[in-house]
């Protein structure tokens, strides 16, 4: 799957940095087996080789036959193409830079993913059985290619119990040759007899967003998603002002997040009762201000007088 960032894919890097909003969030566990590792950083070069090949056939000599040069669009093509080559000889050389010094957006994201996830390390137990899973003709797995079966084996050896588990691959030796968009049947019904719970699987990350977070489509908008349903969540004073900090760097809410903003500050006691405080009375009366076409009328006049009977000294 994260090989696929470096090429030609339905997903992009915005997919990558929602999942690290979620990871540092403690939303979800990313489960990374060693071999998944290890098996990217050996094939990241061929896959960026590939990829830069592709950009430089762009650059191919394009020949125009004698005939079109007597008419007034072949020098305005002519200057164009220049112009476009121009610009493709230098995209080719600042990529060529940052790959050479590890600056890609897509190292970045990637290095930092691996970095918040859970580590399966690869040890000889786990080879061992992933050898008896070949040898019985279990899935997942190719021919004389141990890489699948140590990955499903780690995954069962280290996720709890009764844990769902989201498992995103595009890969044939894991998905129904009955339908593509499903785990083999063998591998959910182990899954299920192992720890009790369920797999959910995916082909591509963006399949993932689409299903649990499907209005979202930034990776900011995912974060202030996740920070407003923390404050209306929040279960005392000091969270409260944690998470009006955490909201105060958005400017910019849309219908539905306005009301459920609104809602928590009047009904949620742990916001309510200390609405006055300079923090949260700044928030809300910014986002009374700016939002104020959004708000319903009753909510409105409820929220207003609130700040009114509210407002700390040096706003009365």
């Amino acid at each position: 799957m994260f090989l696929s960032f470096y090429h030609l894919s339905n997903d992009d890097l915005e997919e990558l940095h929602k999942l690290t909003i979620l990871l540092e969030k403690r939303e979800i566990t990313l489960w990374l087996p060693q071999q998944i590792k290890d098996e990217f950083y050996r094939n990241r070069e061929n896959k960026i080789s590939d990829a830069i090949k592709k950009l430089k056939e762009q650059q191919q000599k394009r020949q125009f036959p004698q005939i079109c040069k007597d008419y007034p669009e072949y020098p305005e093509i002519s200057e164009l193409l220049k112009s476009y080559d121009k610009s493709l000889s230098q995209l080719i050389k600042k990529v060529t830079d940052d790959i050479n010094e590890r600056k890609l957006k897509a190292d970045q994201q990637i290095d930092e993913l691996f970095g918040k996830a859970e580590l399966i390390q690869t040890t000889q137990e786990l080879v061992e059985k992933a050898r008896l899973r070949m040898a019985v003709g279990n899935p997942p797995g190719k021919d004389n290619s141990l890489g699948d079966a140590i990955n499903w084996e780690g995954l069962l050896s280290k996720v709890p119990k009764n844990e769902t588990l989201y498992l995103v691959a595009d890969d044939k030796d894991y998905y129904s040759v009955l339908d593509e968009n499903k785990l083999k049947d063998f591998l959910a019904d182990e899954w299920v007899d192992n720890k009790k719970s369920e797999v959910v699987f995916y082909r591509r990350l963006s399949q993932f967003f689409k299903s649990h977070y499907p209005d979202i489509k930034l990776a900011s908008e995912l974060e202030k998603e996740l920070a407003i349903r923390d404050l209306v969540a929040s279960g005392s004073f000091s969270s409260t002002h944690t998470r009006i900090e955490r909201l105060s760097k958005f400017s910019e809410f849309n219908k539905s997040q306005v009301d459920e903003l609104c809602d928590a500050a009047l009904s949620n006691r742990q916001i309510n009762w200390i609405i006055g405080d300079p923090d949260v009375y700044a928030f809300f009366s910014s986002l009374v201000a700016s939002h104020k076409g959004l708000i319903e009328k009753s909510k409105l006049e409820k929220l207003e007088e609130e700040l009114r009977e509210n407002a700390p000294d040096d706003e009365s």
